[in-house]
């Protein structure tokens, strides 16, 4: 998932109908560039080199997300068309981070088992959290300050203060730090080699 804004206008894409190294690929409606789906960058076209900005974004089952966020709205058009391609969780998955050109993948069970990893993405410390088919990944930095988290209860603490902090949006809900919100880092989830066929320099957490 990708933000559509190219020099501060708003574009539209729609499905180039062909695969680039087996993954979708975009046209958007300006120029007739061609993009790849997993890089959000013009391969081909007028616009080739240039390139989205990542968005947070993950696969999980409609049961799991509606009980984290049993608001949500949901387009249900056209549901009749997508058959057997609709991708499901796989616990095999990887959780891959991609923030100013550092690559890392988390296997989501690796996740999962530890309840929260601290880790750094590069030169930005982070912090990873997995359960169920949901996961988050924030920068763990408040106010300059890096912060170490752990699961305490059915609770995140950072051990610097003794916050506690709401997992699902990264904020903190009681302690010094209330009302502070973690960053949230551009990731997606995706097969181990699906997402080193885009990211081959990419790093791999292991516990």
């Amino acid at each position: 998932m990708h933000d559509r804004r190219i020099d501060g206008e708003t574009e539209v894409f729609g499905n180039a109908g062909a695969l680039f190294m087996s993954a979708m690929t975009w046209y958007d409606h300006s120029t007739v560039s061609t993009w790849s789906q997993p890089w959000g960058r013009a391969i081909l076209g007028e616009r080739k080199g240039i390139e989205l900005f990542l968005l947070p974004s993950q696969i999980a089952t409609w049961s799991s997300w509606l009980e984290a966020h049993p608001e949500t709205l949901v387009m249900v058009n056209d549901t009749e068309l997508l058959g057997a391609f609709r991708q499901r969780f796989d616990p095999d998955f990887v959780i891959g981070l991609l923030l100013d050109g550092h690559a890392k993948a988390f296997a989501f069970k690796d996740v999962e088992a530890a309840g929260v990893i601290n880790d750094d993405l590069g030169p930005f410390p982070v912090l990873l959290w997995a359960q169920g088919e949901r996961f988050h990944a924030y920068i763990r930095i408040v106010d300059r300050r890096e912060l170490t988290f752990r699961i305490e209860g059915d609770g995140l603490i950072d051990e610097e203060t003794g916050s506690t902090w709401d997992i699902a949006r990264g904020r903190a809900v009681e302690g010094p730090l209330k009302g502070s919100v973690l960053q949230g880092v551009p990731s997606s989830s995706a097969f181990d080699w699906a997402w080193l066929d885009f990211y081959p320099a990419s790093e791999f957490y292991t516990p």
